[in-house]
This record gives structure tokens, C-alpha cells and sequence, in this order.
């Protein structure tokens, strides 16, 4: 499910770590295991039992309120880099036709996100939002590299800024727990590399496509850990 609700009354969470795309989430998961928590100090348990649940529901709220963080990053300067768009494990590295946007070989890249790492997503450059495309679909596993194509998805077709003037693409891949796609961006607008646009919440998967030419030198190899917005994919030389 794609969702693109307005944000501006949300602002707030942009003064706390916590992403204002995880909203509704944010506020009620954490309402109701407090409630439950509360709840379970009144029902007649033993104390081993009570204390046992307490820390288990302890154990999920933290780990609910961590899958929502949103980091305090610094975006590298160099116009000559594509930056990592998600949070994750490089899954694989190929190249693929690409006929969609691109229309040449593109070389992809596959981010596998686990349920620990951050799920934002950046803008790999500064880039111009070209057309974005929504497609329902399955719930595989997102480190199975099918998964881009006939999981649930959202492509963003993209335009770098700076030369080379190459057509990008960032996909967001729904996974086998993830049921939401999240895209605060717009047909026609600009981003700024490193500049975030949404998130898929619970487990999921991104990946950058763009013209597999020799002048585009892949900076990461399968197994690599990177960060949005941090971290360098590719550099043109």
C-alpha cells in the first residue's frame, strides 16, 4: 500500500529523532503496548509472570521506536557521487535492461533492509522527480533480487542535476513484513542528494538503477553495509 499523505502538520517530529513518516505508527503502537503494560500491573499474575511480560512489552516498544529513528546526517558535498538511498546490506550488484525510463543496460544495485537498520530513503544526487509509478504486488523476501520485480513497488524516475545529466532510478520494495510504502515526493520536484522522501515500513528493500557506461565505477561489493545519504554507490570519473 502506497501511502502519500500531506506532512506538514507533523512537523514536529522533525524537531525529535523520530520520522514523521511513521506516522500513524509512531503514536498509536507505542499507546497501546503502554496500555497493555499498565494493564498487565493490575490483573492478578505472579510476580515472575508480570515482570517477564513487562520487560518482553519493554523490549518491543524500544525496538518499535528505533525502527522510527531518524538520524542527524551530514551529506557528502561531492557532485560526482551517487549516495546510498537506503540504509542496508548490498544484496547484488548486476546489470539489467532497463527499457522502462532508462532505455539503455542499467547497472542495479540492491539494498536489503532488516528490521534494525533505519528505513528512510534519500535522494541518491540532486535529481528532478521525472514521474513516479506505483505497483502492487507480492511479498517476497526482500533479499531475493525477484523481489524488484514482482514485489509491491514504487519507482522514482529520476534526472541528475549535475553532469552527467544520467536517468536514475530509486525503487522502493516492499518485503515479506513490510505492507506500506511511504512517498512524500512529487512528479516535477527537486531533491537535493541526500534529501529524504519517504520510507517502507517493516522490512524492506531499495534499489538504484542507472546507465551501465564505463565513466560509472561502483564504489561497493555484496555484503558491504551502507547508510543513506552517507554512503557512496557509485562516482563518476
Amino acid at each position: 500500500m502506497l501511502d502519500c499523505s500531506p506532512s506538514r502538520k507533523y512537523d514536529i517530529f522533525m524537531r525529535i529523532p523520530l520520522t514523521k513518516y511513521g506516522l500513524p505508527q509512531v503514536i498509536v503502537f507505542p499507546a497501546i503496548i503502554i496500555a497493555v503494560m499498565v494493564m498487565c500491573l493490575l490483573v492478578p499474575l505472579t510476580c515472575w509472570v508480570v515482570i517477564l511480560i513487562e520487560i518482553l512489552l519493554g523490549l518491543i516498544l524500544i525496538w518499535l521506536l528505533s525502527f522510527f529513528r531518524d538520524p542527524l546526517r551530514t551529506v557528502p558535498l561531492d557532485k560526482n557521487i551517487l549516495l546510498a538511498p537506503a540504509d542496508g546490506k548490498i544484496a547484488d550488484i548486476e546489470t539489467v535492461d532497463e527499457n522502462s525510463f532508462i532505455g539503455e543496460p542499467a547497472l542495479r544495485i540492491g539494498i536489503f533492509l532488516s528490521v534494525f537498520n533505519v528505513h528512510i530513503n534519500r535522494a541518491p544526487c540532486d535529481v528532478k522527480i521525472e514521474q513516479i509509478t506505483y505497483k502492487e504486488g507480492k511479498y517476497l523476501d526482500a533479499r531475493n533480487p525477484l523481489a524488484g520485480k514482482i514485489n509491491e513497488s514504487n519507482d522514482l524516475a529520476l534526472i541528475r542535476l549535475d553532469a552527467p545529466e544520467n536517468k536514475l532510478i530509486v525503487r522502493q520494495i516492499s518485503g515479506a513484513i513490510a505492507r506500506r510504502i511511504v512517498c512524500a515526493a512529487a512528479p516535477g520536484q527537486n531533491l537535493t542528494g541526500g534529501e529524504k522522501f519517504g520510507m517502507i515500513k517493516f522490512g524492506s528493500r531499495t534499489e538504484l538503477y542507472l546507465p551501465a557506461r564505463e565513466n560509472a565505477k561502483p564504489l561497493v561489493k555484496i555484503g558491504d553495509k551502507v547508510k543513506a545519504g552517507l554512503t557512496p554507490l557509485v562516482r563518476y570519473e
